[in-house]
């Protein structure tokens, strides 16, 4: 098939993201009673990297990326978000490869990768080091020879026209499974526990989270929970999908991601990102943001954080590290990483010029976000403050605070170069470090600053 052809029924995907999903059959299971949920505890302060198992070694094997663990837990990640493990189906697949998320069986591994017992033995060694591990599970849809559309074909929606499974929107490799059916949910319910229970995961990234009827994920979730406490990480925006929030322990910041591309574009002032943070703040903190510059789907087919961004990309991360929520990395973020990476064919991840760099900047975010609780995500216990400054439509600063913990952010959200201004709020002050370059600062009574075009500094306090 055309590259262009494939690009276009990605981008089709992407118009969908944040529209109601086609119309499926009415849902005969009763309404589930809301049931408020709370994420482990680990989760509030965790740092999540998301694996490219094919691209991320020349082998693209499970085996070969476990010698990157001892690398990644120096860095400072603790979550590893690993793409869909699973076999890919072969009708109508993209590429030679074809896409993580065009499944043919949910309950083993695809051979690309390696067997079940080196993602068993994966999860084991990540475990011993500290790391937590979550798969990445796609409910809303399957490949085409999926092995249930042999054995359970009842599982599946039916396209009006043509009698055949029915496509999901804008991709013609996968068809809808249809929730409806009561033994769909539970099969599905199993796939999930299976994984929970042969290979001690500790969460689920859900794709396409709002594509799927909400009471399944209730009814899903209190039986997982049941094994062992899982993290829930939904692919949807609160605030285009806020119900999904009973369910979800954090989810995703499209609204902010698509709105900080345009403010870097068009050189908006920094007013117009304040709005879509106070839309994000008055949802309050029961369902944490996961903020980020790219991911698999970013990369590959809208572009690099540096295509979209440019020069703003890092002072973007450091807000994505040091605001309330989550931050999310991808593969290849942390060595400078400057090319689209090919989504159905092999293309090996590459440094970039600037790797050493780039992984001593993203080791200082981390580690800070491991280590500093005025950094937790979800926790009543920490304000934070957006600060005064005098040059408020070009600043962006803030001040995050757990008792006597302070951690302090300055960002220059403009091309103006040697850029004077003042931080006038009285909340600001004491002695802090900076945590890039080490030096000290007495903000109580001196709060002067002179940055350059789209710099950034972050600060914590001495104790």
């Amino acid at each position: 098939m055309p590259r262009w052809s494939l690009i276009l029924s990605v981008i089709l995907l992407f118009s969908c993201k944040l529209m109601p999903k086609n119309e499926k059959k009415e849902n005969p299971t009763p309404s589930l009673m809301t049931v408020t949920y709370s994420a482990p505890e680990w989760v509030k302060s965790t740092r999540i990297y998301e694996v490219n198992l094919r691209q991320y070694t020349p082998e693209g094997t499970i085996s070969a990326f476990m010698a990157h663990l001892p690398r990644l837990r120096e860095l400072g990640v603790e979550t590893l978000w690993f793409m869909p493990v699973t076999p890919i189906a072969e009708k109508n697949r993209k590429g030679s490869l074809g896409s993580y998320y065009a499944c043919s069986d949910y309950t083993a591994v695809n051979p690309e990768f390696g067997t079940l017992e080196d993602f068993k033995d994966l999860v084991k060694q990540a475990h011993a080091m500290g790391f937590k591990v979550i798969l990445d599970w796609v409910a809303n849809h399957t490949g085409w020879d999926h092995r249930w559309t042999r054995e359970h074909p009842e599982y599946y929606l039916r396209d009006s026209v043509t009698g055949d499974f029915q496509k999901a929107s804008g991709m013609d490799d996968i068809i809808e499974l249809d929730f409806s059916h009561p033994g769909l949910r539970k099969a599905m319910i199993e796939a999930m526990q299976f994984w929970v229970r042969e290979c001690d995961i500790d969460g689920f990234r859900c794709d396409l989270a709002f594509w799927v009827e909400l009471d399944f994920w209730k009814e899903a979730r209190p039986q997982l929970d049941a094994l062992k406490p899982l993290f829930w990480l939904g692919e949807y925006d609160e605030l285009e999908n806020a119900a999904y929030g009973e369910v979800f322990d954090a989810s995703y910041s499209w609204t902010w991601m698509h709105k900080t591309k345009e403010f870097y574009e068009n050189g908006w002032p920094v007013d117009s990102l304040l709005e879509i943070l106070k839309r994000y703040d008055d949802l309050g903190d029961k369902t944490m943001r996961a903020w980020f510059t790219t991911n698999h789907d970013e990369n590959s087919w809208n572009g690099t954080e540096y295509e979209k961004y440019g020069e703003m990309a890092k002072a973007l991360a450091v807000f994505s590290a040091t605001w309330n929520g989550i931050p999310l990395l991808y593969s290849g973020q942390e060595t400078g990483n400057t090319a689209r990476l090919e989504f159905f064919e092999k293309d090996t991840l590459q440094a970039g010029p600037r790797a050493a760099e780039m992984t001593a900047f993203y080791q200082a975010l981390m580690q800070l976000k491991a280590r500093n609780p005025a950094l937790r995500a979800g926790d009543p216990a920490v304000t934070t403050f957006r600060l005064a400054n005098t040059e408020n439509q070009k600043v962006l600063a803030y001040l995050r605070r757990y008792g006597q913990q302070e951690v302090l952010v300055v960002l220059n959200l403009s091309n103006q170069g040697n850029l004077h201004f003042d931080i006038t709020d009285s909340q600001l002050k004491g002695i802090f470090k900076n945590v890039f370059s080490g030096a000290a600062n007495d903000f109580t009574a001196e709060r002067s600053f002179e940055m350059q075009p789209w710099e950034f500094l972050v600060y914590e306090k001495g104790q």
